[in-house]
């Protein structure tokens, strides 16, 4: 054979298969991602005591309700743009969100104040994830790092909206 012909059949038998693998494979992946914004529905966001989760915010209804620095429960309705839920959608993509558990509570039987809870949730038209995320878990750093991070992206998006409001 000659070394034409040598390159040809491995081009033939070995090369050109992995590349249509590879398109067929990363197409499918592609397609069939779970998370596009395209598909989004609603975002929501619980926080506060484990008993009672009375800081609530959900994107679909506009519902949203936090307790003030005097312990008074506040109630309005504030809906967020949808540049602002591509922000939290694209911040959640960056922090891996997608690949959290979705249990991520503490050690209940520990003595001292109660950690705060936070439930998160981002629901599309075809799936939905949600991470139930507590204070004092104990796990891999860089998981609660971006746990706080998305919490405080989340956090800092309704709280700039509520202030436009009312101005």
């Amino acid at each position: 054979m000659l070394s034409r012909s040598k390159r040809i059949f491995l081009a033939l038998s070995v090369i050109l298969p992995f590349l249509f693998y590879c398109l067929y494979y990363y197409g499918h992946m592609l397609k069939n991602a779970p998370y596009k914004f395209v598909e989004f529905d609603s975002m929501s966001i619980q926080y506060g005591d484990r008993d009672s989760l009375l800081n609530k915010y959900d994107s679909k209804t506009g519902n949203y309700q936090y307790l003030n620095n005097r312990d008074s429960l506040v109630k309005i309705h504030l809906h967020l743009n949808e540049k602002d839920l591509l922000y939290l959608h694209r911040k959640a993509a960056d922090l891996g969100f997608w690949d959290f558990p979705a249990d991520e509570t503490g050690d209940s039987i520990k003595t001292g104040p109660k950690p705060v809870r936070y439930i998160i949730e981002f629901k599309y038209k075809r799936k939905s994830k949600k991470v139930v995320f507590d204070a004092n878990f104990v796990g891999d750093q860089r998981l609660i790092d971006a746990n706080q991070g998305l919490i405080k992206e989340i956090l800092q998006v309704i709280s700039t909206e509520e202030q436009n409001e009312k101005k």
